[in-house]
Formats: structure tokens, C-alpha cells, sequence
């Protein structure tokens, strides 16, 4: 048997607009949120995993150059000296 009670029903109608906003907020929280994520992380100048290695391995190279040409000057210099 239902009650057909309007204080009832209005109550009802109240709890649920009420679990509704709630959502609603929760919703709108949880996007700011994420938003305000997004703009920390978009400031900061992040590489990609490629992009470090391709960097990395200039390095190594010009690093290997620098060795070799200084050991070619050493021998230059020990013709004339």
C-alpha cells in the first residue's frame, strides 16, 4: 500500500534534487581539480623519454670527439716539441 501523503512526497522530491546536487558538486570538484592539475604541469618543461636519449647520446658523442681531438693536439704537439 502507498501513502499518497504530500510530505512525503515533497520530502522525497527535496532528498533526491538534494543527492542530485550533490553529485553535481562532486562533479564540478573533481573537474576544477583536474583542471587546476593540468595548468601546474603544463608550466613546467617536461622531455619525452626520446628526447633525453637522443640528448644523451650527443653528449657521449661529442664527448668521445673532445677525447679524440685532444689526443690528436698531444701528438701534433710532440712532433714539434
Amino acid at each position: 500500500m502507498q501513502s499518497d501523503n504530500p510530505l512525503f512526497s515533497d520530502f522525497a522530491k527535496v532528498l533526491n534534487s538534494a543527492a542530485g546536487t550533490f553529485a553535481g558538486m562532486g562533479r564540478e570538484a573533481r573537474d576544477a581539480a583536474r583542471e587546476r592539475f593540468r595548468e601546474a604541469m603544463g608550466g613546467l618543461d617536461f622531455v619525452s623519454r626520446e628526447e633525453f636519449d637522443a640528448v644523451k647520446d650527443m653528449a657521449a658523442k661529442a664527448r668521445d670527439e673532445v677525447e679524440e681531438l685532444k689526443a690528436r693536439i698531444a701528438a701534433l704537439e710532440a712532433k714539434l716539441g
